[in-house]
Parts: structure tokens; C-alpha cells; sequence
């Protein structure tokens, strides 16, 4: 048997197919924006996570530098920023000789405010096996109860001097969890977290000369890998950087270089790889991240 349709029924049929194609087409652009506004998400996250740690154990590095000249080189980090509210206990753990060293720094229970800005609690244990200037010299850093402001700090900081020879300089930085495999963390109270390991060559490009380390400069090559959780969202990406890092001992935050994070099980020439921009260096706390070609600035803490 055959359909027959009126011309009027024809044009009702056609109509009503051409509603349901408007309706299909609004839906499947609005899941379309909703699932752009996910990936964007969800790589901005990754990127700000990770320049988070970069940042938290840059400042271990420096913290483990500056104790004092018998270990490295007094004032930078921690001890050139933060007010007297810290005690430092030294324990030489060969009787009669001076190395190895353990070192702790505590900063109480009631919280150290620095003129940083930030609040320190805890203890920050570093062993030196000799003077961090010396090629060969290692300096492993964990932590006890430590918390800047109101992220807990776990896992282990290992610095190496790699250098050749006094006019090179240089060291790895290795960050894991505490018994030297897996990964550090940085834990907030709301139960959000990143777990975060990396491996850096950090090489001395200017100040090798001088009698004050303020004028030290350093460039930064590497990668890591890691997993954040924010709210619901939990994401796992690596990094690595795509234009060396610099890092100076008179600015508390990185200043110039890319890092380029790609988030796992995506492809790194698709369009949700995010770039970290830190800057031209000038010392401030703001940097750019850019994500399928669209930029916004983020303050550094």
C-alpha cells in the first residue's frame, strides 16, 4: 500500500523535521560548549597545579642553599625572607666530622609569618652530605608536619651538585615521595590535593663569580608528572619545559620560561595543551596560561 500525502501535510511533515533538526543541532552545540568548557577547565587546572609545586619546592631548594656558608650560602630563601620565628638545630652524624650534617628548621606549631606573606608550621629536615658548592655534595630534604600556609608539604627534595668544574655549575633537583619513589604531595584542609614528581637540571648562568648569591641566576630545564584533584575534577598530566625556567635568589618566584602540560590519555597536538607563560623576567607573581590559542593571567601565590 502506498502513503499518500496532501500538499498541506507535506509542509506540516516538513516543518516539523526542520524543527527537530534546529532542536538536534542547539543540543549538540551546547554539549559542544559544555565539553570545551570542561577540557579548558580541566587543562588550566593541570597547568596551575603543577606551577604550584614547581613553586612550593623552588623555595625548598633555596631554603636548603641558604641555612648558613658551612652548608651553602647564607640568606637566600627562607632565611633572607622570613622574620626570626624559627629555630635551627644542627646534629652531625659522624662523631668528629663536621659532614654529614641533619639540619632542622622549625617553625613552631603556632605558625612563622614571614614578609612573604606566608605562614610557616612544622619542621624541614635536610641531611647534607657536604657543602652544597662542592661537585658531588647532596642535600635530601623531608618534612615533619610542614605546612605553608594551609598546604601540608609531603615527600622528599634530593639536590646533587653535578657539576665539572668552578666556572659550571650546576645540580639536579629531584622531588619524590618520602622514601624516594612515587610522588610528594600538597594537601589542602577541603581534602583537595596534588601529588607531584619531578626531575630539574638547574645551571648557574650568572653570579658564579661574586661574594654575594643575591646576584645568582639560574636557568631551569625538566619535566614532571602529576595528579591534582580539585573538587570533583581529578586530572593526571605531565610537563615539561619548552623554554628553560629562571630562577634568581633575589626573587621568590619564577620570573621568565615556558612549561607545556599535557594531560594524560590526550594528545599533545591537540587543542587542550596548556602553556605556562612565567614572564619577560621581571620579578612579579603573575604569569599567562594559554589554552587553544585563548590567554588569562593567574597570580602566583
Amino acid at each position: 500500500m502506498k502513503l499518500r500525502f496532501s500538499p498541506l501535510q507535506l509542509i506540516t511533515l516538513s516543518f516539523f523535521f526542520s524543527l527537530l533538526m534546529i532542536a538536534s543541532c542547539s543540543k549538540e552545540t551546547s554539549q559542544s560548549a559544555a565539553d570545551q568548557a570542561l577540557e579548558i577547565n580541566a587543562s588550566q587546572t593541570s597547568s596551575e597545579s603543577d606551577a604550584e609545586a614547581e613553586l612550593v619546592f623552588n623555595g625548598i631548594f633555596d631554603d636548603a642553599m641558604g641555612v648558613n656558608d658551612d652548608v651553602g650560602m647564607a640568606g637566600v630563601g627562607v632565611f633572607g625572607r622570613v622574620t626570626v620565628c624559627y629555630t635551627v638545630t644542627e646534629t652531625h652524624l659522624n662523631p668528629g666530622t663536621f659532614f654529614p650534617i641533619r639540619i632542622v628548621v622549625d617553625f613552631g606549631t603556632s605558625g612563622c609569618l614571614g614578609n612573604d606573606g606566608h605562614v610557616r608550621r612544622g619542621k624541614v629536615i635536610t641531611e647534607y652530605s657536604n657543602r652544597l658548592l662542592y661537585p658531588g655534595a647532596t642535600a635530601s630534604t623531608t618534612f615533619d608536619g610542614f605546612y605553608i600556609d594551609s598546604i601540608h608539604v609531603e615527600g622528599r627534595h634530593l639536590i646533587t651538585n653535578t657539576s665539572t668544574n668552578s666556572s659550571n655549575r650546576q645540580f639536579t633537583a629531584d622531588v619524590t615521595g618520602a622514601n624516594g619513589t612515587g610522588n610528594a604531595r600538597l594537601s589542602r584542609p577541603s581534602g583537595d590535593y596534588s601529588e607531584w614528581s619531578s626531575h630539574k637540571v638547574i645551571t648557574q648562568t650568572d653570579g658564579i663569580t661574586s661574594t654575594t648569591p643575591l646576584d645568582d641566576s639560574f636557568k631551569v630545564e625538566g619535566s614532571a608528572h602529576g595528579t591534582v584533584r580539585r573538587g570533583n575534577l581529578l586530572v593526571a598530566w605531565e610537563s615539561n619545559i619548552i623554554e628553560p625556567l629562571l630562577k634568581r635568589f633575589n626573587c621568590r618566584w619564577i620570573s621568565k620560561g615556558k612549561v607545556r602540560t599535557v594531560r594524560v590519555n590526550t594528545s599533545a597536538t591537540g587543542p587542550w595543551v596548556a602553556v605556562l607563560d612565567f614572564g619577560d623576567g621581571t620579578c612579579d607573581n603573575r604569569a599567562v596560561i594559554t589554552i587553544n590559542g585563548v590567554s588569562h593571567e593567574i597570580t602566583l601565590r
